[in-house]
């Protein structure tokens, strides 16, 4: 199979060449694709002299979009696999290989490493814990399945799932819309526990004053694909 780590980088200066250096290392069978969120710091400098394969965005997209040009090349390139890794260094590559056996086992379209299935590891702050909780018990409510922790970034995509992605994808704050996208659309959504690091350098992109956005607009937009992904007939 051919398996693609997709990789967004806004202003991640301090942590990008470690955590390609740590995905190759982890994960050799996986090729790596930077997607620089047109950062204002070294984040492209740091790619350039470290031979570190990037696409350069034009102007900030966001992560939704960020994410959205990694399915695209993956779409196009003809990849059969591909995982979201945070730039910062909370994710840790060595679940890949876990993330990709369920994924063939299970017959899956999507699976979500949890901090919470066995709450093991870096939790969140104790904020963005209420705001993932709301979140977990909305899906249940709309969809009828749990998800743990639905505002986790590191997911695995099949090749369905990197498809859809590739057409339609959130612009902002996408793992809750996406898990909603998926599951609504009669897709096959699976958590494995996973263990999370604090961030390693630089700053969240959900600040304080964001989270109230963030929770009004994700709230929202998962209401809409609801009502979208039941009257939508995917041809996979």
């Amino acid at each position: 199979m051919k398996k693609l780590i997709i990789i967004p980088a806004y202003n991640e200066e301090p942590n990008i060449v470690e955590t390609v250096a740590r995905a190759n290392k982890l994960s050799p069978d996986y090729d790596v694709i930077v997607i620089n969120d047109a950062s204002t710091d070294r984040t492209r400098e740091k790619c350039e002299q470290n031979n570190i394969p990037h696409l350069n965005l034009p102007i900030n997209l966001g992560i939704g979009g960020a994410v959205q040009t990694g399915y695209r090349y993956a779409s196009r390139n003809g990849y059969d696999v591909a995982v979201q890794v945070d730039a910062d260094g909370q994710h840790n590559p060595e679940f890949l290989n876990e993330m990709e056996k369920v994924l063939i086992e299970e017959d899956a379209d999507m699976i979500i490493g949890s901090r919470f299935l066995e709450n093991e590891g870096f939790q969140s702050s104790f904020m963005r814990r209420i705001g993932i909780n709301f979140f977990s018990g909305l899906i249940k409510i709309l969809t009828g399945q749990r998800i743990t922790d639905p505002t986790s970034g590191l997911r695995m995509a099949g090749k369905k799932a990197i498809k859809l992605f590739s057409q339609d994808y959130p612009s902002d704050y996408p793992e809750p819309e996406t898990d909603v996208q998926l599951i609504s659309r009669g897709f096959k959504v699976v958590e494995i526990p996973v263990i999370m690091n604090e961030r390693q350098g630089g700053e969240s992109s959900i600040s304080p004053r964001k989270s109230i956005y963030y929770m009004i607009k994700v709230t929202l937009a998962i209401f809409v694909e609801v009502s979208r992904g039941k009257g939508f007939i995917w041809k996979r």
